[in-house]
């Protein structure tokens, strides 16, 4: 009987202690099906633009309302995370001191006064050259006095407001060309340029009559020396994104002023170094009298063309010596100086198997091979350029042909053909379909796909709508496959896919082969571009990828740099590094809060919203927090 009592008592006690665990399960469930259901995300229409009438203080109370909205997290209570960098707890409470006014147009790594520092020989000095640990500024970059809200797309293409890039000097220098006009506070751009005096629209009529450009095969393009990106301007009603990039300060702010309109564009130059893009990443090149020595260093610069084209991609340039006999007067520049640069570009784009398209008025147009099925039989009459060994888009311009994949026949496109667009945002790319990017799959892209779509849903209801126009200029820090892009694309909105030079797989390729433009980048350096240059910057993963390499206040210093005030950063990644994030972004006037992941509060993965205040250089006092 002891037995039986004995055994009587161990099933009593396990039945206890099985009802209460179920108990505790069943109550925990319940509580956070409650938090998620009762406050639902609500659409943050409180979250605006401040108008030209509104004062900073006004501002400051919309972007308020984000922490006090309905979306609440009980975050402190089921997490509690220790911070073990000393720097950020021994500080977390003092703000970051606003710059000096004088870096107000700060680039770090082609700030002029430490380029002059480099050789003049091919360009050297306006290369990419970033401050080394000891140069680096702590403080955040202030906006001038007047700074306003530019104006929304697609009205921004036409005007932008002289108080946020308060320099006349192309107006004055390029007046003849229409470059760039005063009128009263703002800036008018009329779409001209050198080489187009009569508007983009009609130069590229000019080319679409001898390239059909309304079809859908043309669709990424790059600008060498773009000026203010009235070409990639323009080119954007006829869903053809391009790529524009120019040195800095060759003539004051010109990327300064493309970002400002909406329209995609870097600081860079073509000098030693290789253009941060892929090989076969363009659909079309494009040099409106940019000045770039195509026939010097053995074709060196058009080599690289060659490098970032797509297979059957083209090659179009305008002004100094096309055309020349007709010219060569008004260029100032005798008949056979001009005639011997044709000669040697011509004889380049021979060597690089290039067939020329056509030449009419001002315009030369050139095509690259769609595979080297034949090139490799005219290296036999060629010898130079070779082909290079491998594809290595961080190093120096070499003189040798990229190679393009192997093919089967002179029909069959290198790498695979591309679909038209608009049917190429979701193709699955050629890189992905052939298996040329390790441990990316057909089924893991369109999984990433169906993902985006889920975020997308999520994000509308947490930042303001999208197709309001809110924002304009989009940067993905962390892009990986372009879903963020595609599912973005009836938005009026761009996005600059970064894919970090840290990253395990290099999938630029493919993002552009959907259709979309981007980069490399090391975000423990500054990006190219100016301060105040993107409304929306999101980060998906970048602080677990950079928590070893560099400190987390370097990235989100840089952050702070390139956004807009009022502009809006989404940041997803793990628990600890959130919080780590939020610790440094409290100091840096941004109002934040950390929200449940899109499929709800289990999964470990959370988001952090946040929004840059509007301050400017002419507040003398930092706000209480």
């Amino acid at each position: 009987m002891a037995k039986d009592h004995g055994l009587e008592s161990k099933r009593k006690r396990l039945t206890w202690i099985l009802g209460v665990t179920g108990l505790c399960i069943l109550f925990y469930t319940m509580g956070s099906w409650q938090n998620t259901t009762n406050n639902p995300p609500k659409p943050q229409s409180d979250i605006k633009t401040k108008s030209d009438c509104e004062t900073p203080a006004t501002t400051t109370k919309n972007i308020d309302n984000l922490t006090s909205s309905p979306i609440k997290l009980d975050f402190e209570s089921h997490h509690q995370i220790q911070i073990s960098d000393e720097s950020l707890t021994s500080s977390r409470d003092e703000l970051f001191p606003p710059c000096e006014m004088s870096y107000s147009e700060y680039t770090p790594c082609q700030y002029p006064p430490r380029g002059r520092k480099f050789d003049r020989e091919m360009l050297r000095y306006r290369e990419r050259h970033c401050p080394a640990k000891e140069e680096l500024l702590f403080c955040l970059i202030p906006a001038p006095p007047k700074y306003k809200t530019p104006f929304k797309w697609p009205e921004s293409r036409d005007y932008a407001w002289y108080d946020n890039i308060p320099h006349k000097e192309l107006s004055i220098e390029k007046a003849v060309q229409h470059w760039i006009q005063v009128e009263g506070e703002r800036f008018r751009f009329p779409g001209g340029g050198t080489m187009f005096p009569l508007g983009a629209d009609v130069y590229i009529d000019d080319i679409d009559r001898l390239v059909p450009l309304g079809d859908g095969n043309i669709r990424t393009a790059i600008d060498t020396g773009c000026g203010v990106a009235s070409w990639g301007a323009y080119l954007l009603k006829r869903d053809i994104l391009a790529m524009s990039f120019a040195p800095r300060d060759t003539h004051e702010a010109q990327v300064q002023f493309a970002l400002e309109r909406g329209v995609p564009a870097m600081i860079g130059v073509m000098g030693s170094q290789r253009l941060p893009y892929p090989a076969r990443a363009f659909d079309m090149a494009h040099c409106s009298r940019c000045l770039i020595p195509w026939f010097q260093y053995d074709g060196l610069y058009l080599i690289e063309v060659d490098r970032v084209l797509r297979p059957g991609g083209y090659w179009i340039l305008s002004g100094p010596p096309i055309n020349w006999k007709k010219y060569w007067k008004g260029w100032e520049r005798s008949q056979q100086d001009l005639k011997q640069e044709q000669d040697a570009i011509e004889d380049v784009a021979r060597r690089l198997c290039w067939k020329k398209v056509a030449e009419k008025n001002d315009l030369s147009i050139w095509q690259k091979p769609i595979n080297h099925f034949e090139c490799l039989q005219n290296r036999k009459v060629y010898k130079t350029p070779h082909m290079c060994k491998s594809d290595n888009p961080y190093k120096n311009m070499e003189t040798c042909i990229t190679p393009l994949p192997k093919v089967n026949g002179p029909d069959e496109v290198a790498g695979g053909a591309l679909e038209k667009w608009p049917d190429r945002a979701f193709a699955v790319p050629p890189r992905i379909s052939t298996g040329s990017i390790p441990g990316i799959t057909v089924e893991k892209f369109n999984e990433d796909n169906e993902a985006w779509k889920e975020r997308l849903g999520h994000y509308k209801q947490i930042i303001n709508p999208l197709a309001q126009g809110r924002y304009r200029n989009v940067m993905d820090m962390n892009a990986y496959l372009g879903g963020f892009a595609a599912a973005l694309v009836k938005y009026p909105v761009w996005v600059m896919n970064v894919v970090p030079s840290d990253s395990d797989r290099d999938t630029l390729g493919a993002i552009y082969e959907r259709g979309f433009v981007g980069t490399y980048q090391d975000w423990c350096e500054a990006f190219s571009t100016y301060p105040r240059t993107y409304d929306l910057i999101h980060a998906g993963g970048v602080f677990s990828l950079y928590q070893d390499r560099c400190d987390v206040k370097i990235i989100l210093l840089e952050m702070d740099r390139i956004l807009r005030p009022e502009g809006t950063v989404i940041i997803r990644d793990t628990v600890d590094v959130l919080v780590k994030v939020q610790s440094v972004t409290s100091r840096m006037r941004w109002k934040s809060q950390i929200m449940d992941h899109e499929s709800g509060p289990f999964n470990p993965e959370k988001i952090l919203v946040a929004v840059k205040t509007y301050w400017t250089a002419k507040e003398q006092e930092l706000p209480k927090q």
